[in-house]
């Protein structure tokens, strides 16, 4: 793999960038990570430097801000990676990341099962590392990191002591990083079958090459642990459901029924082996569909739940999505709520970087009072403590997960 020619060059040799006048450098100096195409000073020297390639910003004043890795393809057209502008980028340094990253993981979990970087809050821009106990799955979303895979490959497996590491190269984000889809075994073997993992005493098979993203979700976490305490003795519908995130924590919570329902019959084969393995499979049952569409045919037959849970992909992923996103979300709860006993409970989850919490709950509420049903809300969730938040930076806390009783 060829290496940018900056990433082991000396300070005095990587090229500068410089911001324009109007560009907020105070809230970069205090945090903020990204510096956007338009707010730089773009010359022919600076829009023909190689995607991925290390430079220092400056302010309009030429005083130094911090390094940064570039992409002239991208609307992020810096991605800062360190205040120090002496820093040098090589193995040594990504060990360091990796190392201080670990540390948290380690003390908030028992078992090697969490998500180890989670991007620009772990401090590696656009990376995205989950750990399945010896194997761990990367995603470098971002050109800088893309370029130096086989350098954070030998850094993860010094750390971590992971014996497989799998690089999954696909999603939006490469896309508007202008990087292909990819996904190759970069150390070991991958493994031939879905890995089972323990979570609120639910057994998850995660599929590591072929299924969504890097394979689970562990950022609902502490989420499925709350829904599962109101689970003892209830009829569980879960919706949207991938491999049975809310529907088989409320088995091992001591539900006496769950239903998932999703669109992928590969995600819901893994659902039912998870379910197996916990011993709750005569507890489980799936439903392939349009969530939509089933959410609607369950209300026509009748059908009543102790708990519904619906926790759909990204409806607003960006701000140009927003208001027809939020339309979606209120569409939902709508739907949902009609299939919610009296006293029930109405789990709405978003991972819509655009929605935040306050527009999300807006929908929400919307879609239940349109559905005729009032409601309190009892828990508002976040994604768990490996996915930490980078305060300056909204996008890196996505998740919300809304609970009422309805």
């Amino acid at each position: 793999m060829s290496m940018p020619s900056s990433s082991v060059s000396a300070t005095g040799d990587l090229p500068v960038v410089r911001l324009k006048p109007k560009a907020n450098a105070r809230a970069i100096r205090h945090g903020f990570p990204w510096v956007y195409d338009n707010e730089l000073v773009t010359d022919r020297r600076t829009k023909a430097l190689t995607p991925g390639t290390l430079a220092i910003l400056e302010d309009d004043n030429r005083a130094p801000i911090g390094l940064v890795a570039t992409n002239s393809q991208s609307k992020i057209f810096c991605r800062m990676l360190d205040r120090d502008v002496t820093t040098l980028v090589d193995q040594a340094w990504f060990e360091a990341k990796f190392a201080y990253a670990l540390a948290m993981r380690e003390r908030l979990y028992d078992t090697p099962y969490y998500r180890l970087i989670h991007a620009e809050a772990d401090g590696l821009p656009g990376v995205v590392v989950d750990r399945f106990g010896d194997t761990a799955v990367i995603q470098p979303n971002a050109a800088w990191a893309d370029a130096r895979l086989d350098m954070m490959v030998a850094a993860l497996a010094k750390v971590t002591g992971v014996s497989t590491i799998l690089m999954n190269g696909s999603g939006r984000a490469r896309s508007l990083e202008g990087l292909e889809e990819h996904s190759a075994v970069m150390l070991g073997t991958a493994p031939e079958a879905p890995v089972p993992v323990v979570m609120n005493g639910a057994t998850y098979m995660a599929d590591l090459t072929g299924g969504q993203k890097t394979g689970l979700f562990y950022d609902q976490r502490p989420n499925h642990g709350f829904v599962a305490g109101l689970c003892k003795d209830a009829k569980v519908l879960d919706v949207f459901s991938h491999v049975g995130g809310f529907s088989l924590a409320a088995l091992a919570g001591g539900a006496s029924e769950a239903m998932a329902v999703d669109g992928s019959a590969a995600a819901l084969e893994l659902a039912q082996a998870g379910a197996a393995a916990a011993g709750v499979a005569e507890r489980f049952t799936t439903r392939k569909g349009d969530a939509f569409e089933v959410l609607t045919a369950l209300a026509e037959e009748g059908a009543q739940f102790d708990v519904v849970i619906c926790d759909p992909p990204a409806f607003a992923p960006s701000k140009p999505a927003l208001e027809k996103g939020l339309r979606a979300y209120e569409r939902v709860a709508r739907l949902a709520a009609p299939l919610v006993a009296e006293g029930g409970y109405l789990g709405l989850c978003s991972c819509s970087h655009a929605a935040d919490v306050a527009r999300f709950r807006g929908a929400s509420l919307r879609g239940i009072g349109r559905a005729g049903r009032q409601a309190q809300l009892l828990h508002t969730g976040f994604a768990g403590p490996d996915h930490p938040l980078m305060p300056q930076l909204a996008e890196s806390g996505y998740l919300k997960s809304l609970i009422f009783r309805l």
